[in-house]
């Protein structure tokens, strides 16, 4: 007995079998935080993609496309919309469909805040989006239409305002190799969002 607890012959792998569970945490959280700025990157993208698609191809709500704020708002033909009677409009929706609420109350008699059925320019921004990064889906993108001061009232050749578009992505979720030791859900990523002026606003193709 004296011989067999004087052995020292498995030390060396009683040592590794302590310090290995610290040695792939470590290994572990490396790769994590170089998959983390990989992932912020994609999203930085891919907001960047979306916005750009957003302000070329038809906005979400048709009315931003077709009302006219100087027949049917009573602003004088050929002056800017002021931010009271444009506070902006912001756009969540689905695989299937959009929704738009407009800022700071009901929107203007005749506003359509719907949008077009048959383009789905959501859906659009989404799938364009979802090509950079393919972790997005329809729930994780918001779009804010907000006041710029560009455009003018009574516009024959397009939107009556030219909002600044901003795309952002909320909500979505980075899953680390380390959640299997710690039983996690996963971090969420930090709200990720890109702004353009609108351009054409309609359309269904990007350049």
């Amino acid at each position: 007995m004296r011989a067999f607890f004087r052995d020292s012959g498995a030390a060396t792998a009683a040592e590794f079998a302590l310090i290995l569970p610290l040695f792939l945490l470590f290994l572990f959280g490396i790769i994590d935080v170089g998959r983390f700025a990989w992932d912020m990157n994609q999203l930085g993208k891919a907001v960047q993609v979306g916005a750009r698609w957003a302000v070329v191809t038809d906005t979400i709500p048709d009315g931003l496309r077709t009302y006219s704020f100087a027949t049917s708002g009573l602003i004088a033909q050929g002056t800017t919309v002021p931010v009271e009677s444009f506070p902006g409009i912001t756009c969540t929706g689905t695989s299937s469909a959009a929704t738009c609420v407009w800022k700071g109350g009901s929107a203007p008699a005749g506003f359509t805040l719907t949008q077009n059925s048959t383009n789905k320019p959501f859906q659009k921004i989404v799938e364009r989006m979802k090509q950079i990064d393919p972790d997005i889906d329809y729930p994780n993108v918001q779009v804010d239409y907000e006041w710029s001061g560009l455009g003018f009232a009574g516009d024959p050749n397009g939107p009556d305002v030219a909002p600044l578009t901003k795309i952002s992505v909320i909500g979505l979720k980075f899953k680390p190799m380390t959640t299997f030791l710690f039983a996690s859900a996963g971090i969420t990523f930090p709200a990720i969002s890109y702004s353009l002026p609108m351009e054409d606003g309609s359309g269904s193709e990007s350049s």
